[in-house]
């Protein structure tokens, strides 16, 4: 399919009177589409989305604004709470599919393009849905005994979750159950409680044999959103119970890691038959467990899934019956000891004579199966005079032995073993070695000479050491001494065994005192012993900017600077600038500044290009990027345009392709503009060159017309921007045909959608809304809000108070609308178009409302369309009728007032449409 470009010259053309505004802050809409099951304005302009839960949400943020505004979509002010699509969230449409009840909510558009503040709007999305109804049966406590339904009253409790609040019904069998149709019966009004939300309770005093029957509770929300009603039958007889179970398992049961596991649980009474679940302590059951029946097994079980297990039996009928038991998994872990010293005596070391205690102690699971048993190289040892065998309160030292030696000897050297145990068996046994000789001391640390302060470069791997001495050889903590810090591994605290303390990619962060410190663990309980080691990461200068673009046309000066914001040593040695890779200026940094700059005076075509500057100390370079080019700005297209798409002839339309040029005076005039166009779908572009003469002044708004675009393709359009360095930035938009064209404007914006005052009437329209009203304002008269209801809503009024006087008109002219561009065969078929508003008529003064249609180039004078006169009541009333316009128009609404200040007449909601009107009310 080929495709020709007729080109019409880039010339200043408007579809309006007035141009558009060059740049203008952006303005919001918002509109629904989606599956809506209504929409509506509540007080307060809170303006309330109702949709039924699955279906899906589709909000359009209408944006107007140039540049084009930026589009955010949140669900609170601020933030994305809800999990929307990625392609959503920044996305003029908002796309929910299959929206769930907590997606409800406030919904806002912020649209924002750097001029004056965001424009917000929101929209309250109520999602409806209808829970299947659950109905519990209950007796009143004190009426209770061994045989739960032959008792007095009974209470059946309906509960269905539902938006908006649900209404219920009670039928007994065929019969309908309302207050007082049965002396037996009687139904509460329906309560909420924040459990079961909304609640409606059917009461049988005095049981009688014809309310043993089928209850229906049906639960309907009256079918909104299409939803249909909800029912639930439960069936009373005089065996109706509450469940009992029982577990047939020990309570608790203790196994050994690897062992397979079944809980069985049983009914034992219960009508309706109940339903059997099992829950863990541990929020959810195991992955591999299985549950058939009611019983539950878990499959060579682990220690992370011991924990309490529930059996829960629940038939709507009373209380769930719950019986729990308790699984422990058989453990021992974590050996350590330590030796403790004679406490009578101000000395760390082991000497004969004094006493010495030696402690060991385990994590054990279950501990009261813990057992201890000690060794003397090698041999059993028993608990006597001089070798007293203890073992620690669990509930001041779980799992700990103790051997204390009284008046040590020489023969008492040797190798003593502490071995726990469980008494179960099927668990290893956990041996701990302690030596005590003439060789054993308490530890010692030092820092080994030249390791503190010990310098490292940022990302290196550095290593810390203390030097332990002393036997046994204790656990070394390392831990941060200048400042409560984690550790690099996000603990407080790191475990060595060999006083090495290994960091790999040091950061300058990291740079500080760390402290070595001996712990109790496998040495001697005495006064930890201590040292710092200092760390000092050094790094190169960070810089800024780290990369700058800077656009500038020939022949002006260009100042580039790289400022030094940290660095490690601070004190910088060196700058160097470079043009790619060639040395331009070098030299030692000013100690005075942290700055240094570099000035091209007078651009020229060699001077284009990456320049770097490198500023430099002991730890390397930071280095700051300037790309100097001569490229232009983007341009920025107007989409603010009305009516830019025309019906060129039956198989072709056109388009007012419009925009400004960012920051022309950056670089050298543009000169040119490539335009390049595609059909979407298609690899093919078309391209040509738009001249451009003389200089583009900032904000300058621009036009080409597109021409010869196939009916009804959508384009890909690209502009770019060409000056004496060659292509600048390009700019795209998609131009897309609509079949049926629309204007609206509900004059919520200061501009009023470009309309403007005739300069040759009586007085003014006043763009007003009822939440600003003056207090002064004449009973009797005028709206109390916009069409939609809202009182922050704007319209447009003619105000009749003094000094107005009968006769007097006000008229508001709209912007022209483009019917076809001007062709040499003229227009033999006028189009129709449907104009639109809404009016509000109240007052016993009331004048008379007439609206024009105002042709370019005729020189007969308007023609009336539509005309109403006298008070039409204290509402808003829709106007429509055709018209067939046959070159560009406006439609003028005047404003005539009637004998007295009871004659306000308002507008709203002005819309345009091709087509002839469907429908049109009557004029009245």
């Amino acid at each position: 399919m080929s495709l020709v470009i007729c080109v019409l010259g880039a010339v200043m053309l408007t579809h309006f009177v007035l141009p558009p505004p060059q740049t203008a802050p952006p303005t919001v809409r918002i509109i629904h589409s989606g599956h809506a099951c209504n929409v509506e304005e509540e007080r307060h302009t809170e303006r309330v989305y109702t949709i039924r839960e699955g279906e899906t949400l589709e909000l359009t943020c209408l944006v107007t604004g140039h540049p084009r505004p930026q589009i955010r979509w949140t669900k609170t002010a601020g933030s994305v709470s809800d999990r929307f699509q990625d392609s959503s969230v920044f996305n003029e449409t908002l796309h929910i599919a299959k929206i769930q009840r907590t997606q409800g909510g406030r919904y806002y558009c912020k649209a924002e393009n750097g001029l004056g503040s965001p424009a917000i709007k929101s929209i309250r999305v109520d999602v409806y849905y209808l829970d299947d109804p659950v109905v519990t049966v209950h007796q009143s406590i004190g009426e209770a005994k061994e045989q739960f339904y032959y008792e007095r009253t009974v209470f059946l409790r309906c509960v269905a979750n539902s938006n908006p609040p649900v209404r219920y019904s009670w039928h007994r069998g065929r019969e309908v159950l309302t207050q007082g149709s049965d002396k037996g019966v009687e139904i509460y009004e329906p309560f909420f409680t924040q459990l079961q939300g909304e609640t409606k309770i059917l009461k049988l005093k005095n049981l009688r044999p014809q309310d043993y029957a089928n209850y229906s509770c049906i639960a309907s929300v009256r079918n909104v959103c299409g939803i249909p009603d909800r029912s639930v039958i439960f069936r009373l007889t005089n065996k109706t119970a509450s469940p009992s179970i029982k577990l047939l398992v020990e309570d608790p049961i203790v196994v050994n890691p690897g062992q397979t596991v079944s809980l069985v649980c049983i009914t034992t009474g219960g009508e309706p038959p109940p339903i059997l679940t099992w829950v863990s302590s541990n929020d959810s059951l195991p992955q591999r467990s299985v549950v058939k029946g009611g019983t539950l097994t878990l499959p060579a079980i682990t220690s992370d899934e011991a924990g309490v297990y529930s059996c829960v039996a629940s038939n709507n009928v009373g209380n769930p019956a719950k019986k729990s038991t308790t699984i422990v998994v058989r453990a021992l872990k974590k050996g350590r000891f330590w030796i403790t010293p004679d406490p009578y005596h101000n000395d760390d070391h082991i000497q004969i004579g004094r006493e010495v205690k030696i402690s060991c102690q385990v994590e054990a699971t279950p501990p009261e199966e813990l057992t201890f048993s000690w060794l003397k190289n090698g041999r059993a040892l028993r608990s006597s005079e001089r070798m007293v065998i203890t073992q620690t309160d669990p509930d001041i030292s779980p799992g700990t032995t103790n051997l204390d030696i009284i008046d040590l000897k020489f023969t008492d050297f040797g190798t003593y073993t502490c071995v726990a145990a469980l008494k179960g068996g099927g668990i290893p046994e956990i041996s701990i070695d302690v030596n005590i000789s003439s060789t054993t001391v308490p530890p010692n640390l030092t820092v080994p000479r030249g390791k503190s302060p010990l310098v490292a470069r940022e990302g290196d791997t550095v290593e810390l050491e203390c030097l332990v001495s002393g036997k046994p050889k204790p656990i070394i903590l390392w831990s941060r001494a200048d400042k409560e810090a984690p550790m690099p591994d996000g603990s407080m605290q790191m475990e060595s065994y060999d006083g090495v303390l290994r960091i790999v990619n040091v950061s300058r962060e990291m740079t500080g005192s760390y402290r070595c410190q001996t712990s109790q663990y496998n040495g001697f309980n005495v006064k930890p012993r201590e040292a710092i080691v200092e760390l000092i990461v050094q790094y190169p200068p960070t810089v800024e900017p780290v990369f700058m673009e800077m656009r500038q046309g020939l022949g002006r000066p260009v100042v580039m600077t790289c400022r030094v914001l940290r660095a490690h040593p601070s004190r910088v040695l060196r700058f160097e600038w470079l043009l790619s890779n060639r040395l331009l200026h070098a030299g030692a940094f000013d100690t005075q500044r942290d700055e240094t700059e570099y000035t091209i005076r007078s651009l020229n075509r060699d001077g284009w290009g990456e320049y770097t500057c490198n500023v430099i100390n002991e730890a390397g370079a930071g280095k700051c990027t300037f790309q100097v080019t001569g490229k232009a700005y983007p341009p920025e297209f107007y989409y603010d345009t009305y009516n830019p798409l025309w019906q060129n002839r039956p198989r072709v339309y056109g388009f007012k392709l419009q925009w400004t040029q960012m920051n022309p005076n950056a670089v050298d005039r543009i000169v040119a503009y490539r335009l390049g166009i595609r059909q979407m779908g298609l690899q093919r572009w078309w391209e040509q060159e738009i001249p451009v003469d003389g200089t583009i002044n900032k904000g300058e708004l621009m036009t080409h017309n597109l021409t010869e675009l196939i009916k009804p393709e959508s384009y890909e359009v690209r502009l770019t921007p060409i000056t004496r360095f060659g292509e600048g930035d390009s700019a795209i938009r998609i131009v897309t045909y609509s079949g049926k064209r629309e204007f609206h404007c509900s004059f919520e914006e200061e501009p009023i959608c470009m309309f403007t005052q005739d300069k040759n009437d009586d007085f003014d329209w006043t763009r007003h809304s009822a939440a600003t009203r003056d207090t002064k304002y004449t009973p009797n008269t005028g709206p109390s809000g916009d069409h939609s209801g809202s009182k922050q809503g704007f319209y447009m009024y003619i105000e009749t108070s003094r000094p107005r006087k009968e006769g007097d008109q006000a008229r508001l002219i709209s912007p022209f609308f483009n019917v076809a561009p001007k062709n040499p065969y003229g227009i033999t078929n006028p189009p129709a178009y449907c104009f639109g508003f809404f009016y509000h008529m109240y007052g016993k003064h009331i004048g008379t409302l007439n609206a024009f249609l105002k042709q370019k180039g005729q020189t007969a004078s308007e023609g009336l369309v539509w005309s109403l006169s006298g008070n039409q009541g204290d509402r808003w009333k829709q106007a429509k009728v055709s018209i067939h316009p046959t070159s560009s128009f406006q439609v003028v609404l005047q404003g005539i007032r009637g004998p007295g200040i009871e004659g306000d007449i308002a507008i709203d909601d002005i819309t345009l449409e091709e087509g002839e009107c469907r429908d049109p009310p009557p004029s009245e």
